[in-house]
This record gives C-alpha cells, structure tokens and sequence, in this order.
C-alpha cells in the first residue's frame, strides 16, 4: 500500500512534549492499522538555537526563560512523566539535567532521512531516549553516535557529518521555512501541508486526525 498521507513532524530533540506526541502519533498509528498509509518526516525547530557550548542547568534555564520555580517544575516533570508513561516512553526521572544545542542532532537526522524514512524515525527515537530517558548530552558527539548505533545506521558516515558542517544549510532554510509558516512552538504536526495539530496530545486525537485524513477528509 502506497502512503498517501504526508506528516511532517515539527519538533527538537529538547523538548519533552515532542517525546510525548511522537509516542502518541506511533500509538495511534498501531492502533488504527494506518502507518502504510503514512508517509512520516521529521522537520528541524531548535528551542534555543543560541544554546552556549556548555549547556544549561535545566532548572536555571526554566527559570530564567520562564520565571518558574522549583516546586512548579517539579510538579512539571511528574504531569510529563505520568503523560511519557501512559503512551509508553519513559522519562528519567530527576529530568534532563541540562538544556543543551541541538544543531547537530538535527543535521544527524537530516542525514538519517535522506536514506529513509524508517531510518529517520529509529534515529529521532534514538535521540529521545538519549535526552529525555537517561539525561545524557545529545550536543556530544559520542552520545550522537551512540544513537546512530542503536538505530542501525552508518557509524563512520555519520561521524563524517559530525566533522564538517555537511546538511547545516539545509537544516537551516528548514527551520526557516516551518517558522515562515507560523510555527512558533512544538511538537507542531502537519497533515497534508494543511492541517496542525499542536502539542503533545493524547493518541486518541492522532487517532481520529489519521482516520479523517486516510479516509481523505484531510486532503
């Protein structure tokens, strides 16, 4: 069966609410028989694109981007990771441990979907349980590879565009294109070029959004 539904997923490696709608999306779809029917991309947005070298306590970056407080972002992380756990991605706990850039995650994932679609989806799950599931840096190039491994990619041509700035441009003109588009926060998923959903909702949302747009409702 050939795809004749296109979604392309607006989201960062950074955010947990990307983690929860990326587990919610690949519920849904087993659940209503539609991947077959899914043509899936994975589109680039950087939280904090002027992210220095060195990262970001979470907790100090929270609070100084959004005035939160400690006891607010702890009850924060237990509503993501009772959220996480109902569509079956498990968060670490005490949480990420530090905001950091994620450029080249994105450029990995650029890569990773010029081979396929299937092999961008592996490494973007990859990446998620790297950030949000164990707490480790996805702007270090060894955790970049590890997540190449696990998703059965190319380890060495990877570690190729990790030491050049190979699909840096195309990354860019992307983020470009979806913030042109009016995407201003995420995960941002998009049917048919047309239709948004926004945040990390529940499967049953995904599931009726895929029904209409099979059915060509959602054309």
């Amino acid at each position: 069966m050939n795809p004749n539904v296109r979604i392309d997923f607006v989201s960062d490696i950074a955010c947990p609410w990307c983690a929860i709608g990326l587990a919610s999306l690949q519920q849904a779809l087993a659940s209503t028989g539609t991947a077959p029917q899914v043509d899936l991309h994975f589109q680039p947005f950087e939280l904090n694109p002027g992210m220095a070298p060195e990262g970001e306590d979470v907790g100090e970056h929270l609070a100084r981007k959004y005035g939160s407080t400690a006891e607010q972002q702890a009850q924060i992380r237990d509503t993501i990771r009772q959220r996480g756990a109902a569509v079956g991605f498990d968060f670490k706990p005490e949480g990420r441990g530090r905001v950091v850039n994620t450029f080249n995650a994105h450029r990995l994932l650029h890569w990773a979907g010029l081979q396929s679609a299937q092999a961008q989806l592996a490494l973007k799950q990859a990446l998620m349980q790297a950030y949000h599931g164990r707490g480790e840096r996805v702007d270090q190039d060894d955790v970049l590879l590890a997540a190449v491994r696990a998703a059965g990619l190319d380890e060495a041509a990877a570690r190729d565009v990790l030491q050049g700035d190979a699909y840096a441009a195309e990354v860019r003109a992307d983020e470009q294109r979806w913030q042109q588009a009016g995407i201003q926060s995420v995960p941002a998923i998009v049917i048919n070029g047309r239709h948004l959903i926004s945040g990390g909702q529940p499967p049953e949302v995904f599931e009726q959004a895929l029904r209409r747009a099979v059915a060509g409702e959602l054309a």
